[in-house]
């Protein structure tokens, strides 16, 4: 009966689809159902889509709900003056940083590191929101400038309690966490209007204390360094939780800090160069969250990236070390060498 009725409709009707519907019915029941990806695609299927879906309307409401952090009148305020309005931060935000190969022979004019930078952080357990933060860092200080680079969300004392049942074992702990816990770490020029999403989605690593069942997991970006691509920086927030008196895991401590392939935490200054090449989009590309995979598999990368770094180093060192040994001992050899000549002379 179904088929029968189907025939009889015209067929303009049929292959219409989805045009033949009331734009108030697309905008209003079905483009808002959409997330951020799924959006911009439709945007791309025909004109009529693309100017139902570039509504500013539509992506703030995405923007919010994908993190709850920038629903304040301030941030929402300083989205919506970005070049394309929040559908251009969000498709600055999504995505996550990477190291570039290739440095772009098309960049922005040289510009003035911004005198201050807005974190939006977010992070997720399940997809739910634990924390939703905003922090402001002026970069406009001597202090800044001269002191190591770090950004602490939280206060020495402040504690967040979570419904997070801390599990026991150490392998199920790793796995929860690893595959439960997001986090989202948005840094933003207010000056310049630009944002880049700095985290890994997902932890490249989780360690846990085996004494004090501590968890300490690990979100990182690798993006080239000050001096191009052939020096790297890791990006890298931490997020410490101990164990609450109910059993429950509670964080801690969330931090961010650059440091360079030698483990050194990066100052302020430095720091500030980096973040300002990465928020411009120089030295880094966006590639897709991958489901934390791709993030870790680059993390992984880049540790070995160090290890053979710092084997090389040791090799050198102890080449020079060897090399000193030598020039002592035939310095010593020709002293004592001399010495018997002149003794013999005499």
């Amino acid at each position: 009966m179904a088929s029968s009725t189907a025939e009889q409709l015209p067929t303009t009707v049929v292959d219409s689809g989805i045009s033949s519907l009331h734009p108030d019915i697309l905008e209003t029941h079905i483009l808002t159902r959409l997330d951020g990806p799924s959006l911009a695609a439709a945007s791309c299927t025909d004109r009529r889509l693309r100017s139902l879906s570039t509504q500013p309307d539509l992506w703030t409401t995405i923007c919010t709900s994908s993190w709850p952090s920038t629903n304040t009148p301030h941030l929402l305020h300083l989205i919506c003056s970005f070049p394309d309005g929040p559908r251009s931060f969000f498709s600055s935000s999504y995505p996550i940083l990477h190291r570039s190969t290739n440095s772009s022979p098309y960049s922005d004019p040289p510009s003035p590191p911004p005198v201050g930078l807005i974190s939006a952080l977010d992070i997720y357990y399940n997809g739910k929101p634990i924390i939703s933060k905003v922090l402001e860092t002026d970069t406009a200080t001597e202090w800044f400038r001269r002191s190591p680079f770090r950004i602490d969300v939280l206060d020495p004392k402040e504690v967040v309690a979570t419904s997070i049942q801390h599990p026991g074992d150490g392998e199920t702990c790793r796995k929860l966490t690893e595959e439960n816990i997001s986090l989202s770490w948005i840094m933003i020029d207010p000056i310049g209007r630009r944002a880049a999403n700095l985290s890994s989605h997902k932890a490249v690593s989780v360690e846990r204390h085996w004494l004090s069942g501590e968890v300490q997991l690990r979100f990182a970006s690798i993006m080239g360094g000050d001096k191009g691509t052939t020096e790297l920086v890791q990006c890298g927030v931490v997020m410490t939780c101990d164990i609450s008196k109910t059993g429950d895991l509670q964080v801690t401590e969330v931090s961010l800090q650059l440091e360079d392939m030698d483990g050194v935490h990066l100052m302020g200054k430095e720091s500030l160069v980096i973040l300002h090449k990465a928020l411009k989009g120089e030295n880094v590309k966006k590639v897709g969250r991958g489901v934390g995979v791709g993030g870790r598999k680059r993390y992984e990368e880049y540790q070995q990236m160090k290890r053979e770094r710092r084997e090389k180093q040791i090799k050198l060192e102890s080449t020079l070390d060897m090399a000193c040994l030598l020039a002592m001992g035939a310095f010593a050899f020709l002293s004592g060498l001399w010495a018997f000549a002149f003794l013999l002379l005499k």
